[in-house]
């Protein structure tokens, strides 16, 4: 998929004020600091599109960005450690649990992970959460150009065997740098197949 137009629509923190028009929503979320906003931007094409920040916690709006005029790009709050107040965090869940329960027209979620780090109790938590809600999912394993070309399968093998002790089989997985543009053609192309998918008419 070649983006040719990425531009903000709308933030807010109440779901009923997202969008109405029937189009796929892809949401991407993660713990503070995992590099979204940078992955975002270096998915559109964009380096200014998503705000990125030192400081996490920056994202604290679902954030609506329409793509191609046909799908939306949908940045969410991040989950867990951010320096803000516990009661902005737990306006955070409040928000991230009201997206992923009401928005009927999110199509995937697109689940963030520091591939420098060993698995994160909150990260399986948030995983098992969508999975008990039926909510698609797909992991991004982001930074990988911090790792080196051993340790990299390495980290993604512990992940995995983390992974199957709760699940039968895993999600489909992508691997990701912003830096070197790493996993962008295989996402892009992964939300490509599924609008395409959705576009064809169903069998009489």
């Amino acid at each position: 998929m070649h983006i040719k137009n990425a531009s903000f629509v709308i933030s807010n923190t109440n779901v009923n004020k997202c969008p109405t028009e029937q189009l796929p929503e892809y949401a991407f979320i993660g713990r503070s600091n995992v590099g979204k906003s940078s992955l975002i931007n270096m998915l559109t094409n964009n380096k200014s599109l998503a705000k990125t920040s030192n400081k996490p916690g920056k994202t604290q709006l679902i954030n609506h960005f329409i793509i191609n005029s046909n799908w939306f790009l949908v940045d969410l709050p991040g989950y867990g450690y951010a320096k803000v107040s516990k009661k902005a965090r737990s306006k955070f869940q409040d928000i991230i649990y009201d997206y992923f329960s009401k928005r009927m027209q999110l199509v995937c979620s697109f689940v963030l992970i520091d591939s420098r780090h060993e698995p994160q109790k909150i990260d399986l938590e948030f995983m098992q959460f969508l999975g008990e809600n039926n909510i698609p999912f797909c992991i991004i394993f982001t930074k990988s150009d911090k790792l080196t070309k051993a340790q990299l399968p390495k980290n993604i093998a512990h992940y995995k065997k983390e992974m199957l002790r709760y699940w039968e089989t895993l999600p489909t997985y992508f691997i990701s740098s912003s830096v070197e543009k790493n996993g962008k053609e295989d996402i892009l192309n992964f939300i490509h197949k599924i609008n395409s998918d959705l576009q064809k008419p169903e069998p009489n």
